[in-house]
C-alpha cells in the first residue's frame, strides 16, 4: 500500500490513476514527468530537475511503440507511408492535443507567472505526454508501456484514417509552398549547449534572406518541424 505524504500527493494519485489507469508504484516518478522546466527544482546534487529527461526517454519509447503498433497493423504498406503515419502521431500538435484529451493539464505544474508568454508554453503538454510515457517506462518496462500506449491513448483517442488523410507535416507544408510560390527556402539547425548533459536543438527557416521563425526541440526534427510551424502561422499557410 502506498503512503501519501498529504492530501495533495492523494489526489495526484487518484488523478494519475485516472489517467494511466493503474496504481503507479513511485509517485514521485510521476510528479516529476509532470513538472515543467519553469518549475524546476534543484535536487540534492545540484541541478534543476523537471520533466525534460523523461521527455527524451519518452519521445525514443513512443517512437519504437508506435512504430511497432503500425508494422503490424498495416504489413503491406511500405516504409515511407509507415514513416509518414507514424511522424503525424506523434508531432507535437497531436500530442498536446491527446494530452488535453486525456487530463493531463489538470496535473502538469508549472510556474504560472510563465503561462503569458506562449511560445514558453506552447508544447507543454505534449511535452508532459512524452514524460508521462518515460516514467510509465521506467516504472513498468517497455510491454508495460505499449500497453498504456495502446489502451490509454490509440484505441479512444487517435482516429488513424483521419491521420492518414490529413497532412500535419509543417515541413512538408512549408516545402510544398516554396516549390508552389518559387521561393528559395531553407532550413538551418544549430546545437544548443546544455548544461543537463543531453542534447536540444534549435532550427531556423529562412525565406530568401529573411529569417522568418525558429524553433526548438530534443531532435533536429522536432525543432524543425517546430520552426516550420511557426513559419506556417506566420505565412498564413493552411
Amino acid at each position: 500500500m502506498q503512503l501519501f505524504r498529504n492530501s495533495r500527493d492523494r489526489k495526484f494519485a487518484v488523478l494519475l490513476k485516472q489517467i494511466i489507469g493503474f496504481n503507479p508504484s513511485n509517485l514521485k516518478l510521476y510528479a516529476l514527468a509532470m513538472r515543467h522546466s519553469s518549475a524546476a527544482q534543484e535536487s540534492r546534487k545540484g541541478y534543476l530537475e523537471s520533466n525534460e529527461r523523461l521527455e527524451y526517454l519518452g519521445d525514443a519509447v513512443l517512437g519504437m511503440a508506435v512504430a511497432e503498433y503500425l508494422f503490424n497493423k498495416y504489413p503491406f504498406k511500405d516504409e515511407g507511408f509507415l514513416t509518414e503515419v507514424r511522424s503525424r502521431m506523434v508531432n507535437r500538435e497531436h500530442l498536446n492535443q491527446l494530452a488535453k484529451k486525456i487530463g493531463l493539464a489538470d496535473v502538469i505544474k508549472y510556474n504560472g507567472q510563465l503561462k503569458a508568454n506562449g511560445q514558453s508554453f506552447k508544447s507543454i503538454y505534449g511535452d508532459a505526454l512524452e514524460a508521462l510515457v518515460g516514467a510509465v517506462y521506467l516504472d513498468k518496462g517497455f510491454n508495460g508501456t505499449k500497453s498504456f500506449i495502446f489502451k490509454k491513448l490509440i484505441i479512444p483517442h487517435i482516429d488513424l484514417d483521419e491521420i492518414i488523410s490529413t497532412n500535419t507535416n509543417f515541413k512538408s507544408k512549408i516545402i510544398e509552398w516554396s516549390q508552389k510560390e518559387n521561393k528559395d527556402l531553407r532550413f538551418e539547425v544549430e546545437e544548443q549547449d546544455n548544461e543537463k548533459h543531453f542534447k536540444k536543438f534549435e532550427a531556423k527557416v529562412f525565406v530568401g534572406k529573411k529569417e522568418i521563425s525558429v524553433g526548438h526541440g530534443l531532435s533536429k526534427k522536432k525543432a524543425e518541424q517546430n520552426a516550420a510551424e511557426k513559419s506556417c502561422q506566420i505565412l498564413n499557410i493552411d
